[in-house]
């Protein structure tokens, strides 16, 4: 299950290696709709608004999980395309005993603050218990969300993006038919959403960690893999502390979001709350491409072929391009019945607000889908600078925009202020992209699919 990203075109390696993970997001994203969608019709508009005002406050632990993934994907993608196989094993066990710590710690700080933290971000008082009943929930498997997202960091950057799409098939479907027990059959409202995904993200976590020991265990090496190595764990947290950091800012900023939404009423809420989780799903599958030119990069640079990275770079460009354009007709044209999965027709305030910030976002899909691919081949070079200053004005320029603009405009004022940091950061990653190949001195015009097929038959 393994695969080499480092012999074969682009253009064939990628798409092979990207497919399975892409539908890997899919499933995961459906689990999440599931959610808000069970919550919204079988608890009702309040249960959606709560699961919603929480859901900034989790990005920020998802933030810790998914740069921990990133950082033990690059450095293990690296050693792999070097075949230091006995140093791999131990940055993976480097890895998980890392993350085994930093999950212990941010669960103790989840559920000591997560009362604070829902009203920092001033969550209206009818749905702020449910609020904090799901985060405590939520805080409680955030060991399970570690394991899993690192395991899943692990296959990718071994080339197998096929196993994490079968655990998330299986969590996804696990976690659908939770949520429908607990909340539709059970009537246990918010807490049975939480408890959902807590069983089904669990049970994910275990098998992905057994099956990559068992994958690990099959690779023969010369002696024992050292358990921890702290030079190891340098180079991961090289690479996972900008990427925590980038995400953490992102998340900070839409609790600044979320803080000026939560003025319009529940309501409000309700309806960007469906919304943005329609959004994450287009968001991550493009997140998930840029995953996919990480290892690619990292593999290629660890076996000596920067040559090969601007070929993968407009490979991986055309592949999102391609999957923005169903999101892009949906939620521009289609919007009220995106928002129907998750709201009946008595709540019109809600469906329109959602349907304004669809319509809004929705057509500039490929400005983001360009500005994530970007950043895959930033973090697999590892120039985690580079990485973290295109986010900042992004943040910035969407909560300066969404002041000036709500006061004027109202809630849709801040769907407007969405555009603004996408632009900046789109202009200034590819900026960034540009800026590496010259530091490398590596042709922007890449490999022809001849140079490539002639080196891979050498």
């Amino acid at each position: 299950m393994m695969r080499d990203l480092t012999r074969q075109h682009p253009d064939r390696i990628l798409w092979r290696f990207a497919l399975p993970l892409f539908a890997s997001v899919v499933f995961q994203q459906m689990y999440n709709i599931a959610d808000s969608m069970i919550a919204g019709r079988f608890a009702g508009e309040d249960a959606l608004a709560a699961v919603g005002a929480s859901y900034p406050i989790t990005v920020i632990f998802m933030a810790f999980a998914v740069g921990t993934n990133l950082g033990a994907s690059v450095v293990v993608s690296r050693l792999f395309g070097a075949r230091e196989l006995k140093r791999m094993k131990t940055a993976v066990s480097t890895a998980f005993i890392a993350c085994m710590v930093m999950s212990l710690v941010l669960t103790f700080l989840g559920w000591l603050f997560c009362g604070p933290m829902m009203k920092l971000v001033h969550t209206p008082e009818n749905i702020l218990e449910e609020g904090i009943l799901y985060l405590k929930i939520y805080v409680y498997g955030l060991g399970f969300l570690f394991f899993y997202n690192v395991a899943t960091g692990i296959f990718t950057a071994l080339g197998d993006s096929r196993t994490p799409l079968y655990f998330l098939i299986g969590s996804s479907v696990g976690n659908i038919v939770l949520d429908y027990v607990f909340v539709a059959l059970c009537g246990m409202g918010v807490g049975g959403v939480a408890w959902a995904t807590f069983i089904a993200q669990g049970i994910s976590a275990i098998l992905a960690l057994g099956t990559l020991g068992r994958r690990l265990f099959r690779i023969k090496t010369e002696g024992r893999a050292r358990l921890f190595d702290m030079g190891l764990l340098k180079q991961i947290e090289a690479i996972a502390v900008p990427s925590i950091m980038q995400q953490s800012v992102l998340s900070i900023g839409n609790m600044f979001v979320q803080d000026i939404v939560n003025q319009y009423g529940s309501a409000v809420i309700a309806g960007y709350s469906g919304a943005v989780k329609l959004n994450t799903f287009a968001i991550n599958s493009f997140m998930s491409l840029g995953s996919c030119l990480s290892s690619y990069t990292a593999q290629n640079i660890g076996a000596g072929k920067k040559e090969r990275i601007p070929a993968g770079f407009r490979a991986g460009v055309k592949l999102a391009l391609i999957g923005a354009l169903p999101f892009t007709f949906l939620y521009t044209f289609c919007g009220r019945q995106m928002m129907g999965l998750f709201l009946d027709g008595e709540s019109s305030v809600a469906i329109r607000s959602g349907v304004l910030f669809l319509r809004i976002v929705g057509p500039l899909y490929f400005m983001i889908a360009i500005k994530l691919m970007t950043d895959g081949i930033i973090r697999g070079f590892g120039a985690m600078a580079y990485f973290v200053a295109a986010t900042v004005p992004d943040l910035i320029l969407r909560i300066i925009m969404a002041h000036i603009l709500s006061p004027v405009f109202g809630s849709l004022g801040i769907w407007m202020a969405w555009p603004f940091g996408w632009a900046a950061a789109a202009g200034l990653t590819v900026l960034f992209y540009r800026n590496i190949l010259s530091q490398h001195k590596i042709n922007g015009a890449g490999l022809t699919a001849s140079a490539s097929d002639r080196r891979q038959k050498q």
